[in-house]
């Protein structure tokens, strides 16, 4: 793609980078088969290659956002399932991040909107608010639907109809320390407690830790890590972002100084692409930029530092599994493999749903800020999913599971839960009543 940016544009080093990732765009569409919102609404400027022309038209002249972009960029799930299709190796993530970021300086969105985004960053990356949040979203579900009437106010709608019913007591197996290895010493590790995830179903990270420990691992919870920033990055309030990952990565390079860590274990895919990106987040930040970069090379998804460790294969147990790969798991860190041939290893049948490639329509915040799209690829991924006639759903997100387990019966664990019950761990409430 021709660009025509002056020197003084390209002496940000923001907009030195889009250009160089708007240039390898050439046209070919091939993202436009692979695009949930093109998929499901069938107009240009909803498919990747549209947005990179709006992109490029508000860059290139130095524009304000204008409603028209707004609208499109807002309406992308950051799947990132153009990246894996793009022959071109064009960079869209980091080409939306910078369009969000304009867009967060030089908009100002509806008094509703502005409201309902404050709420979600003032809440969600923080446990104990959220998990308080929950527990007043119960007395509001009855006027769910009045709000849903109100395009407005729909936001609010999706938010009561996601919150459940119950939610966990805390559990204080994850709180800050250390968990000694119950069989010889193999590795030492960081695990990411997250935000979202301990209040939803704190036995995530449990099960991971009773895993882990099991076979050999030390596992650190350190004091002072929080929220890895993806929530505020993908709404474009960088600040706020950066500020979370030079938090974060303090708090492991005093781990790494202190004892030494083989990785930092991440269970929330959505997490692991973001920190997976501090190195990238940060590089122009002279005091964190090597920081960042060692972090990143250390950051795992689980499933990613189990490979490694060769568990025994396992007898099959008779049940079959549909493996919904999160978008930010299969594109964001390109791990497809890995957790399939876990399951397989641990005695279950692994069956891939059609159109795996799709998103489900979590995205983070997205089925709450886009509930119409959000619903319809809900359902698309649900129907995919039960036409396998699985006995259980497994993934390593929990914005996915929270998603799928709204629109279907079957009972969807993350991947780790699994594996964990797989090689001697409790079996999962949820899924008690099977074998």
């Amino acid at each position: 793609m021709q660009t025509s940016f002056t020197p003084q544009q390209l002496a940000d080093p923001n907009v030195a980078e889009s250009e160089k990732i708007l240039r390898k765009c050439v046209h070919c569409g091939f993202c436009t088969a692979t695009c949930p919102t093109y998929v499901t609404l069938g107009n240009e400027l909803d498919s990747p290659r549209g947005r990179i022309y709006l992109i490029k038209d508000m860059l290139e002249n130095d524009r304000p956002a204008d409603a028209q972009v707004v609208t499109h960029i807002d309406r992308c799930l950051s799947c990132l399932a153009c990246v894996t299709t793009c022959p071109s190796g064009v960079d869209y993530m980091h080409l939306v991040d910078h369009a969000r970021i304009h867009i967060e300086k030089t908009y100002r969105r509806p008094i509703m909107d502005r409201l309902i985004r404050n709420l979600l960053t003032f809440v969600l990356p923080y446990p104990k608010r959220f998990r308080t949040a929950l527990k007043l979203a119960r007395l509001g579900q009855p006027f769910a639907s009045v709000f849903s009437k109100t395009k407005a106010l729909r936001p609010l709608a999706s938010m009561l109809d996601l919150a459940p019913k119950t939610t966990p007591a805390p559990s204080t197996f994850a709180n800050p320390g250390t968990h000694v290895p119950q069989a010889e010493k193999r590795g030492r590790v960081a695990i990411l407690t997250g935000c979202a995830q301990p209040v939803l179903d704190p036995d995530i990270n449990d099960a991971t830790i009773r895993l882990l420990t099991r076979i050999g691992i030390e596992v650190v919870l350190p004091e002072g890590e929080g929220c890895c920033g993806a929530l505020v990055h993908h709404m474009g309030r960088e600040e706020q972002a950066l500020a979370s990952a030079r938090r974060n990565v303090d708090v492991w390079m005093r781990e790494i100084e202190r004892g030494g860590l083989d990785a930092i274990i991440i269970t929330a895919s959505g997490c692991g692409t973001t920190i997976k990106d501090y190195g990238h987040m940060l590089r122009l930040d002279a005091a964190y930029a090597d920081k960042a970069q060692k972090v990143s090379a250390l950051a795992k998804d689980i499933t990613e530092y189990l490979t490694d460790l060769d568990l025994p294969p396992l007898e099959r147990n008779g049940l079959t599994v549909a493996y919904h790969s999160a978008c930010s798991m299969q594109h964001g860190q390109k791990i497809t493999m890995a957790p399939k041939l876990l399951l397989k290893a641990a005695g279950f049948v692994v069956r891939d749903p059609a159109e795996g490639h799709l998103c489900c329509g979590s995205a983070g915040t997205y089925n709450i800020l886009q509930p119409e799209i959000s619903v319809q690829l809900k359902a698309r991924k649900v129907k995919n999913i039960e036409a396998t006639k699985a006995d259980i759903i497994a993934t390593g997100n929990i914005g996915c599971m929270t998603q799928i387990a709204s629109g279907t019966a079957i009972p969807i664990l993350h991947t780790v839960q699994l594996l964990d019950w797989a090689y001697g761990g409790k079996k999962p409430n949820r899924i008690e009543a099977l074998k």
